[in-house]
């Protein structure tokens, strides 16, 4: 079984459904993309992954890495293996670095296993027969699929309150001091998803303002 590589390019808000996101992948020797609709919570624990971010308390992704780790295991790599009435299989290849040779996979859920790819940075993998199915060809990607956002923020639909209200009950914008303490706030109260929003505000607004 020959394996084809991905890597994660995107997440955007879906058309498909409310309340629920594509993360795109895309092959790292071809030009096909794979769009697959996970829920807002992966989206989430995603997204904060690649944002770098430090929630106060562990996330489950989180946990999870840091039981594997403690046990001496390591994520060897991500397969995606199926695709079966719209639904994605996956494979999670765990190793344990003092015993070469040997490996164990585990079944999960695909946007659970894309969610601990981020974070132990192992590769990801898919299969052609997969690729054939749900994957698209660039003359054929619909707009309904292009990235709200690339992968170094999360997308603005994934939170809607906070920010923008803040704003607009002022009649100015707020300073950057106040964001940074919105954002602080935001992290206090484990609202990740306001605290990317912010955080994706702080850094606009200093790059509009040249670096303040």
């Amino acid at each position: 079984m020959k394996k084809l590589e991905l890597e994660l390019l995107a997440l955007s808000e879906s058309n498909a459904s409310i309340h629920s996101y594509a993360v795109v992948l895309g092959e790292k020797k071809g030009k096909r993309k794979l769009p697959i609709i996970i829920g807002s919570f992966e989206a989430q624990a995603i997204a904060i992954e690649l944002e770098k971010m430090k929630p106060a308390r562990p996330l489950t992704h989180d946990l999870f890495v840091s039981l594997a780790r403690t046990f001496g295991v390591e994520l060897k790599e991500v397969l995606i293996t199926d695709l079966k009435e719209g639904v994605y299989f996956a494979n999670l290849v765990w190793v344990r670095p003092e015993e070469p040779g040997k490996q164990w996979v585990q079944d999960a859920r695909t946007s659970d296993a894309l969610a601990l790819a981020v974070r132990f940075a192992c590769p990801i993998y898919t299969v052609e027969t997969v690729l054939s199915k749900g994957g698209i060809e660039p003359e054929q990607w619909d707009a309904a699929f292009e990235p709200n956002s690339s992968t170094s923020s999360v997308p603005e639909q994934m939170d809607l309150s906070g920010v923008d209200k803040a704003e607009k009950g002022t009649g100015n914008r707020l300073s950057i001091k106040a964001l940074e303490q919105e954002l602080q706030d935001a992290l206090r109260q484990e609202n990740y998803e306001k605290a990317a929003r912010i955080r994706d505000k702080i850094e606009q607004r200093r790059r509009d303002r040249g670096g303040e």
